[in-house]
């Protein structure tokens, strides 16, 4: 009964956040031209926006795959494909305060993966994609530099970036401090997941492509971003694109809204503003960005009601198997973006 009252209040105040962002980007902006710029995107960018998150299902899925090989899981890659989708489904759609990798942990389990496994791959899978999107960002900060004047905006951008790196690097050479250390209990399961990582990044044999994977993610989603600017009229070059969306999507990934509602939307404004766009258009475009989100979650949910899994899904067993499995910081709630 307490468990389910602390879900309920932290549902709530990731609902009332995302709905206040939301009001205080509102605010201050020409409701009737951001209405103007909704209604009447290009159905063609939109459409082909929405081809590009739907193909990035696939890449999505292929790193995962790539990355249960290595720790011994056959994961035939239509049955992962619909575990991953389901899983959007319950982060994108459902007011559930179980996320959608405690789903996929789930989905897992029922197919006869033990739950080491079943967690350290839907951890390494999210971390591989953090690395990817910091090593986004480092290589565009040179481009930050010379496009934008904002020092208050590149002393921002520049310390996530720095951040991303340092936690990265602290996380992979966990096992280089003294022995006493890091045999504590709270510290060892995060040594050996850092292992785990460095060994699928630098020693196995697919860490080329696992690698490739992870940017051509991000660098998709800046493409559908690029898309959805164009759409709604937005001068926004290719390259403010590749420079500029990687900080949205890292501050999106922070669990601290609803399914990245708000906190997407106030990057968004912030991020592209740095390229000159105007507050409607970037709100627009983040917007629409979230719309196809929905949609793909919407596939996926077609996809749950066929699920011969649905029939013993509890979501209270799932969320109590999160908690009890192995965890690297996952469990209840993890973001949406990949």
């Amino acid at each position: 009964m307490q468990s389910r009252f602390k879900q309920a209040a932290l549902f709530s105040v990731k609902l009332l956040l995302s709905i206040a962002v939301l009001v205080y980007i509102a605010r201050g902006l020409d409701l009737q031209r951001l209405r103007s710029h909704l209604v009447s995107v290009d159905p063609f960018l939109f459409a082909l926006a929405l081809a590009l998150i739907f193909f990035q299902t696939f890449v999505l899925n292929g790193r995962w795959e790539l990355i249960m090989r290595a720790l011994g899981v056959s994961l035939q890659w239509l049955a992962g494909w619909r575990i991953l989708m389901i899983s959007l489904w319950f982060n994108q759609v459902l007011p559930s305060s179980v996320g959608g990798d405690a789903v996929r942990m789930w989905l897992l389990r029922q197919r006869g993966v033990q739950w080491p496994q079943a967690v350290k791959g839907v951890a390494a899978d999210r971390f591989t994609a953090l690395i990817g999107l910091i090593v986004l960002m480092v290589a565009g900060l040179p481009l930050l530099l010379s496009r934008v004047s904002n020092q208050a905006a590149i002393l921002a951008i520049g310390g996530l970036t720095l951040a991303g790196v340092a936690g990265t690097v602290v996380l992979l050479t966990l096992d280089r401090l003294p022995g006493r250390l890091i045999a504590h209990p709270a510290i060892a399961s995060f040594v050996r997941f850092g292992t785990l990582v460095r060994f699928l990044l630098l020693q196995s044999e697919r860490r080329a492509l696992l690698f490739g994977s992870a940017l051509l993610i991000h660098l998709v989603t800046a493409a559908a971003c690029y898309s959805l600017a164009r759409g709604v009229g937005a001068q926004l070059s290719v390259l403010d694109a590749v420079v500029l969306i990687p900080p949205v999507v890292l501050l999106t990934a922070v669990p601290i809204s609803i399914s990245g509602w708000g906190v997407r939307e106030g990057a968004m404004v912030a991020c592209l503003g740095l390229a000159g766009v105007p507050s409607e258009e970037a709100l627009s475009v983040s917007l629409l960005l979230g719309a196809i989100s929905v949609i793909i979650g919407l596939v996926g949910g077609a996809i749950w009601l066929a699920s011969p899994e649905r029939g013993s899904y509890s979501a209270d067993k799932a969320a109590k198997a999160a908690e009890e499995a192995p965890s690297y910081g996952l469990g209840k709630e993890v973001s949406s973006h990949p």
